[in-house]
């Protein structure tokens, strides 16, 4: 079948798109930046890869008319800018006339569980994506999940996060809240499973795993299976607020996205029944399971997406090509060069850069910088980044997000995304003489950003002459 998938750069699709590709389905992916999309996959002779952003109709009709089936798997409850319901509506909205005016067959949309009486602002946000889209000349298939555990998923991360840093918790009330939780790779079974399944058209399907847990026992259960001893304590006095406050300062999460989970944990999110698994043969993995696979490939390094990759910021939202050529007007430039003594090495040094191998000089310094950023509301250097070795275009890596990786050039270029009185950015770039360079500039913001520049400046003399050292001369 021809099909139609968005949001590609988001967790799910990244998922789903190497198994569409593998039943041998030719695959139309919608991208808002190409320059973001996994070349991993450009290769295929069954991909094709669109550039649209459903929010502007205008250039909608680069989707092919012959399309049979259409996942729609964009959500914005992370953005940070603008109303996430408005675009979520919009996005909905835009995409329905669009694909009236295409020959497909069947919608199928990732939904959240929304069975309690009063919802939350993200769940009544997928409710309304889901009238929307319902009663258009095509059938509707909606999969309704809860919390999705796999490797990178933002519930495993942020449960792992709370463990592995806190020994003791004192936590909200939303602690026992129940929900189904279910591992990333029934989502995936799932999804594909119900491609063309009539019995599905213009229905509905909650879909948990087989356990009815508190969030308290998940964070015990992961506890257990790490082998640590947590204590939880919870507190009746925990505003939603400082629950936001509370997540953001301990996990990689922004603020708004904290703040609208939070509204979320405090509903129940449990299934109706169905026969839909059953029917499609697919046995449905136990949570402490599903946090076994997570880790497995985890310790391989075999992470295939992250939740922190897709978090709205402006530069994702505006497009990486905007950011790709560096500025050189206007702007603070540190610049400087040295011979490496073995390029392979360099090369493999860059490329594992930040989350737990650090910057290789004055990570201390880079840790503080991180705690300042956080303090004022930025992203700070908790995302740390998806594969300890691989980096591709859109990665986060810690506060920076990743423009351009490309092996062959030698070449990585950064942006920053924490909070400054300018942007930043910084590159680094091998030539085939083995002359490594490593680039900073910084394009300020008014008289607070040349005051930043020279307040800084000593601190990166000394930061960036000992990194450049490390990098071109691997131990």
């Amino acid at each position: 079948m021809k099909v139609l998938l968005t949001g590609v750069t988001g967790y799910i699709a990244q998922r789903l798109l190497p198994v569409l590709l593998a039943n041998q389905h030719k695959v139309v992916c919608c991208v808002r930046d190409s320059i973001r999309f996994n070349n991993k996959y450009k290769s295929s002779p069954d991909l094709q890869v669109i550039e649209v952003d459903f929010l502007n109709e205008n250039g909608l009709d680069k989707i092919p008319d012959d399309i049979e089936v259409a996942f729609y798997l964009i959500h914005s409850m992370s953005t940070r800018t603008g109303d996430f319901e408005t675009m979520e509506e919009q996005c909905a909205l835009h995409f329905r006339n669009r694909l009236e005016k295409t020959r497909v067959k069947q919608v199928i949309y990732l939904s959240g569980i929304s069975n309690a009486g009063e919802l939350s602002r993200h769940l009544s946000s997928r409710r309304n994506v889901e009238d929307v889209l319902s009663g258009a000349g095509f059938a509707l298939t909606v999969l309704r999940a809860g919390i999705i555990v796999g490797s990178g998923s933002a519930s495993f991360e942020i449960i792992r996060d709370l463990v592995e840093k806190l020994p003791f918790m004192i936590t909200p009330r939303w602690l026992k809240t129940r929900c189904q939780p279910i591992a990333i790779r029934n989502v995936v079974e799932l999804m594909n499973g119900v491609i063309g399944y009539t019995d599905t058209f213009n229905q509905s399907f909650d879909i948990g795993g087989p356990d009815i847990l508190s969030y308290k026992e998940m964070l015990l259960r992961f506890a257990k299976i790490r082998r640590l001893k947590r204590y939880i304590l919870i507190v009746p006095l925990m505003t939603p607020r400082i629950s936001s406050y509370w997540l953001y300062f301990v996990t990689a999460t922004s603020f708004a996205l904290a703040k609208n989970l939070v509204n979320s944990m405090k509903i129940e999110v449990i299934c109706r029944p169905n026969n839909l698994a059953e029917n499609l043969g697919i046995k449905l993995i136990d949570y402490e399971t599903s946090i076994r696979l997570a880790f497995d490939k985890i310790e391989q390094n075999q992470v295939v997406s992250s939740w922190k990759d897709a978090q709205t910021s402006g530069i994702i939202s505006q497009g990486i090509s905007k950011y790709i050529e560096v500025p050189v007007n206007g702007c603070f430039i540190d610049k400087r060069s040295r011979q490496v003594s073995n390029i392979k090495k360099s090369l493999e040094k860059i490329w594992a850069i930040g989350g737990k191998t650090g910057w290789y000089y004055g990570n201390w310094l880079w840790e503080i910088r991180g705690f300042i950023d956080q303090l004022a509301g930025g992203v700070g250097m908790r995302r740390g980044r998806r594969s300890n070795t691989g980096l591709v275009n859109g990665d986060a890596l810690d506060f920076w997000r990743v423009l351009l990786a490309d092996k062959n050039e030698k070449r990585l270029l950064l942006y920053a995304e924490m909070k400054l009185p300018g942007e930043a950015w910084l590159e680094f770039r091998i030539s085939e003489r083995g002359i490594l360079t490593q680039t900073a500039t910084f394009r300020p913001l008014g008289l607070l950003g040349r005051l930043y520049w020279y307040s800084a400046l000593p601190f990166h003399g000394f930061i960036f002459r000992g990194l450049l050292r490390n990098l071109a001369e691997p131990g």
